[in-house]
């Protein structure tokens, strides 16, 4: 395990710090008030040019989102996964990876 997360592959959950888990609880927090926002914009027949901008943004902000808990998955659950000898991981690992890619 690091410091980032603790598997528990039995349940199915993850147990992450208080400091990891304030950033994802922070950031998509801030993804929810952005789209708000963007939905305001759409009431207010603001340019689309505009909007669109502001959805890019959103979809970087989620992407950053992914990315700390795809590293923290892969960094505890994944390795304690194959460290148990479990190698269906991997195929679950290469699914989510496409779904976020798409």
């Amino acid at each position: 395990m690091n410091e980032h997360d603790q598997c528990c592959s039995s349940e199915r959950a993850t147990v992450r710090t208080d400091k990891v888990k304030s950033n994802l609880v922070s950031r998509l927090n801030r993804v929810e008030g952005q789209i708000r926002g963007i939905r305001g914009m759409v009431e207010k027949d603001v340019y689309c040019d505009d909007i669109l901008n502001q959805i890019a943004a959103v979809q970087s902000a989620l992407n950053s989102v992914g990315k700390i808990l795809l590293e923290g998955h892969m960094r505890s659950c994944v390795m304690e996964r194959i460290q148990q000898g479990d190698n269906e991981v991997i195929d679950e690992l290469l699914k989510t990876m496409n779904k976020l890619m798409k």
